[in-house]
């Protein structure tokens, strides 16, 4: 069963102490040790998921985010990411949201979801939706469950009413979203617990309730008809 090993967050401590290509090609064999771990960790996950939801990405390797940085845009120059990361895809464009996963040593990593960057078609009928009826959406954001994993659904918001929508709407706290997460920390200690990609895995589905209503609602007009 793929796990995080101590040495994998051992490799992203001192990764994130001497963040220069002149150590990281004198670590090269150790980097290249510790990502086949985290491939082995990320094929595991993805089989675990591929339980309860179908997922596009075909290999734990597809899902992994390259540790190399594109700093032409960036201050920070820093050539190489101080964590790992990976996402999964949902097969199919009748299946929404998105998982991701994180791991960075020093109490920073989790597991997260949701609906990062949705397109302006999107976010209008995600709205069109709440503005009709949130009844369905607060229940499943209340729920026990995901108060318990999450705490809360989180993102970046308006300050103000999205045009087209009244700024005293009832659903306006919900109406006022840009994005759409959420996502549960792990400490060092539980990430490098055996059962962490089960653990991992629990998470992610406590986050279908909210993708299915999702997907109901971005692939049907106001109606509820098929689009």
């Amino acid at each position: 069963m793929g796990s995080i090993s101590k040495t994998t967050l051992s490799f992203l401590k001192d990764l994130n102490k001497n963040n220069n290509r002149d150590w990281f090609a004198k670590n090269k064999e150790r980097y290249s040790e510790e990502l086949e771990k985290m491939i082995q960790f990320a094929d595991d996950l993805l089989i675990q998921m591929n339980l309860h939801d179908e997922i596009e990405t075909t290999s734990g390797k597809k899902s992994l985010y390259r540790i190399y940085r594109d700093v032409r845009f960036s201050k920070d120059k820093s050539p190489y990411k101080k964590h790992w990361a990976g996402s999964f895809k949902r097969a199919t464009s009748q299946k929404r949201g998105g998982y991701y996963y994180h791991i960075e040593p020093g109490n920073k990593s989790f597991i997260a979801g949701g609906f990062w960057s949705p397109n302006k078609e999107d976010l209008l009928r995600i709205r069109q939706e709440i503005a009709v009826d949130a009844e369905e959406l607060r229940e499943i954001i209340n729920a026990p469950e995901f108060i318990s994993t999450f705490g809360e659904l989180r993102g970046e918001k308006l300050k103000t009413a999205p045009k087209g929508f009244p700024k005293d709407h009832p659903e306006i706290d919900l109406l006022r979203y840009k994005q759409f997460i959420f996502w549960k920390n792990f400490s060092d200690e539980e990430v490098v617990n055996k059962n962490f990609s089960e653990e991992a895995n629990k998470t992610f589905q406590v986050m279908r309730p909210f993708f299915d209503y999702f997907s109901d609602v971005l692939t049907t007009d106001i109606n509820g008809t098929p689009i």
